[in-house]
């Protein structure tokens, strides 16, 4: 297949899929591949769930798209199902992640021009990914991200991840910080779990000092740690929530859900998306959260991340090389001594995807719907690929 009139912003590796079912994958020559990284947490039911494929095709043989100058029943009751598992109030929907994330930081933005803050300041973590439009690359924590498109939008000062002696050094010296945007876990930085109080002690300081608190969920949402949202693990509520990837099961969507205090900022004409909240994405959303409830993956996510988690543990206990096993619920990460890229060559060789963050940390992000049998064989091919990985380095 040419790819000669695309623009390279992607390195992709050598395989073309064509078609997927539950965790696997095939490819245009019929092999087939277990994704132990859905689609970068976004297949969190796996591919082709029956629920997902019906609730599309009916929908697109009624309404794929009106506006949001109308009344969408879909975008109604999904944000209804939002709010009511989430605890929060108001939604606004996008079209993706790094849209959602743009509406939560202009929300924050508005909330500081409200205290009469002109030049309202939020705080952002080092290592962070928040997306790669102008205000979210400028946010996120990676200057690789950032590179060559200076300047960058102002407004965000950076700290340390899981470091609350920065936050409450910030605190002491600025007096237009209104914000801080954190994830709760971080993926793209290499599957970085903070202290278990962390989000605690965020919450308490902006309670404090009148801030609001911005949790980017757009990787650790919709079940994925084994709690709907990772800030359910803290029994705390944020200010803004966002949401994307897994939302939608691969239909593009996304979220910045809000309390009443931060939601009665935004009035009409304030904000808007031509394509967010459609009929048709409504309705994949729609279906994701009635499975995730109906077939407990909650509370699954947290048993048979735990039992991943556990056996790759044993597969690499005294290994060489391989520093350290974390995550929470099916969002794991293998942090190695050494970079290790190239893993997802090979792994895609013996039909496993996996991807490698932060140059060293292999990330690991199976559907929701992963089986005991395929947590084995996962844990079995890839504990191979490292110790033989790691054994050639060390040649």
């Amino acid at each position: 297949m040419s790819d000669n009139h695309l623009m390279t912003t992607y390195a992709p590796l050598n395989v073309t899929f064509e078609r997927g079912q539950g965790v696997f994958l095939w490819d245009t020559q019929g092999r087939r591949y277990l994704d132990a990284l859905a689609g970068i947490a976004v297949c969190g039911l796996g591919h082709a769930h029956p629920a997902v494929t019906d609730a599309i095709s009916a929908q697109a043989a009624k309404l794929v798209h009106t506006s949001n100058l109308y009344h969408i029943e879909n975008q109604q009751r999904l944000a209804d199902e939002l709010c009511r598992v989430s605890g929060l109030d108001r939604v606004f929907f996008s079209n993706s992640g790094a849209e959602a994330n743009e509406a939560a930081i202009k929300i924050a933005r508005m909330y500081g021009h409200s205290k009469g803050i002109s030049s309202p300041a939020i705080i952002v973590m080092d290592n962070s990914f928040h997306g790669r439009t102008m205000a979210t690359l400028s946010a996120t924590g990676n200057r690789n991200v950032q590179a060559g498109f200076e300047p960058l939008v102002q407004g965000f000062i950076r700290a340390p991840f899981n470091n609350v002696d920065a936050i409450e050094n910030i605190a002491c010296n600025s007096n237009h910080v209104v914000a801080i945007m954190v994830e709760p876990i971080q993926g793209e930085g290499g599957i970085n779990v903070p202290d278990a109080d962390y989000l605690n002690k965020l919450r308490d300081i902006c309670d404090r000092e009148g801030w609001l608190l911005i949790l980017d969920e757009i990787q650790t949402g919709m079940g994925r740690t084994g709690e709907w949202f990772a800030f359910q693990h803290n029994a705390i509520l944020p200010d803004l929530m966002t949401l994307a990837k897994s939302l939608g099961n691969g239909v593009p969507i996304g979220a910045c859900l809000a309390n009443r205090k931060t939601a009665a900022l935004m009035k009409p004409g304030s904000h808007g998306s031509t394509f967010g909240g459609n009929p048709l994405a409504c309705a994949a959303g729609l279906a994701v959260i009635s499975t995730i409830l109906n077939d407990g993956l909650v509370q699954r996510a947290n048993i048979i991340g735990q039992q991943l988690q556990d056996q790759l543990k044993i597969a690499l206990a005294g290994v060489a090389g391989v520093e350290a096993i974390r995550g929470q619920g099916l969002m794991l990460g293998i942090q190695l001594d050494r970079p290790c890229k190239q893993l997802m060559s090979s792994a895609l060789e013996q039909g496993l995807l996996i991807s490698v963050q932060a140059g060293s940390v292999i990330r690991l992000l199976p559907p929701l719907i992963i089986n005991e049998d395929e947590i084995q064989s996962l844990t079995e091919k890839l504990s191979s690929l490292v110790i033989s990985f790691l054994t050639k380095e060390a040649a």
